[in-house]
């Protein structure tokens, strides 16, 4: 009776012990960690580069829209404070962070120029036009 106990908990210790695959195993866990990065932390990051470069580009005078939806007009800068004039004679000091972004007295954002695209027809130079115009 005992060898049959015995002889059942070798055979059951034989089949745990081949999980196989160490990496293997890994695998999902890095790949779900390579997902997160490029969908969650890389975009959080752009987005802090900008608020960062938009809150060290401020000056006074600045139409500037506050994350509470307050628009208003920087009157100073300090270190970590501006204020602003939401309306006439009334001033607020708030937080550079609490900038959304800089906007029209409207509301309306300002326009940031995008890049120009280069097209095939901008690279070609005068020089390869006017020797093409020889040809004909």
């Amino acid at each position: 009776m005992s060898s049959l106990v015995f002889r059942t908990i070798l055979a059951a210790e034989e089949t745990t012990s081949s999980t196989g695959g160490g990496i293997l195993g890994l695998l999902p866990l890095i790949l779900i960690f390579v997902v997160m990065y490029f969908l969650l932390l890389r975009p959080q990051r752009k987005r802090q580069k900008e608020a960062a470069a938009l809150q060290s580009a401020i000056a006074v005078n600045d139409s500037v829209l506050l994350t509470n939806g307050i628009i208003g007009v920087v009157t100073g800068i300090e270190d970590r404070f501006l204020w602003v004039e939401i309306a006439e004679g009334v001033q607020v000091q708030v937080m550079k962070g609490s900038v959304g972004s800089r906007v029209n007295m409207d509301g309306s954002p300002i326009a940031q120029p995008k890049p120009a695209k280069k097209s095939k027809k901008a690279d070609t130079s005068p020089a390869d036009s006017s020797s093409e115009q020889d040809k004909k």
